[in-house]
């Protein structure tokens, strides 16, 4: 597994670890309203480090299963985004579902696209998958572009698909073919 990748002079896309939990919440934070739109409605303690050092345990436990890759983007010691492959399917589909969100102070940089291309070759080379899927909000645009620009194709909408920000909303679909090997 590629443990870290440069994606700027500043920033790198490296493995996740338990050790995140405090800058997790701290970017949780500073981030609140600006993916408030984006995501589910939290409780309170997601936003701190006992709940975020949960979900690490968590998606650290589905990695050593082979189910999830889960990534943060650091500038230094400050988390400015986060990029998971979940639910890693094996088998005759060889898919995974990627998630991903950037730092307010940290968009239009083209940090997204970097690491969206780093996640697919991981996926390819060392995962060995067939295929990527994403999922996003009709009117989330920016996250669409990132996908676009990154050899994802749209496969169609879906309804009611997640709950986020309190309701069932909408979103599109999109793939990402990473290869054409047989499964094994």
């Amino acid at each position: 597994m590629i443990d870290q990748v440069p994606l700027t002079d500043d920033v790198v896309l490296r493995l996740a670890t338990e050790q995140d939990a405090e800058a997790l919440a701290h970017a949780y934070v500073r981030n609140r309203e600006h993916l408030r739109p984006w995501e589910p409605r939290r409780p309170e303690e997601f936003f701190t480090r006992s709940g975020q050092a949960e979900r690490l345990k968590d998606v650290l436990e589905q990695r050593a299963q082979g189910r999830a890759v889960p990534w943060v983007l650091a500038d230094g010691d400050l988390i400015v985004g986060r990029m998971t492959l979940n639910t890693i399917v094996r088998g005759p589909f060889l898919s995974a579902d990627l998630g991903y969100w950037l730092d307010t102070d940290y968009t239009g940089r083209g940090l997204a696209t970097k690491a969206v291309l780093v996640v697919c070759r991981v996926a390819d080379e060392v995962l060995r998958l067939h295929r990527i899927a994403a999922g996003t909000l009709l009117d989330n645009a920016a996250s669409q572009a990132v996908l676009r620009k990154t050899g994802f194709e749209l496969i169609g909408t879906a309804p009611r698909y997640l709950e986020i920000d309190g309701s069932w909303q909408d979103c599109r679909l999109f793939q990402r073919i990473l290869n054409d090997r047989p499964a094994t």
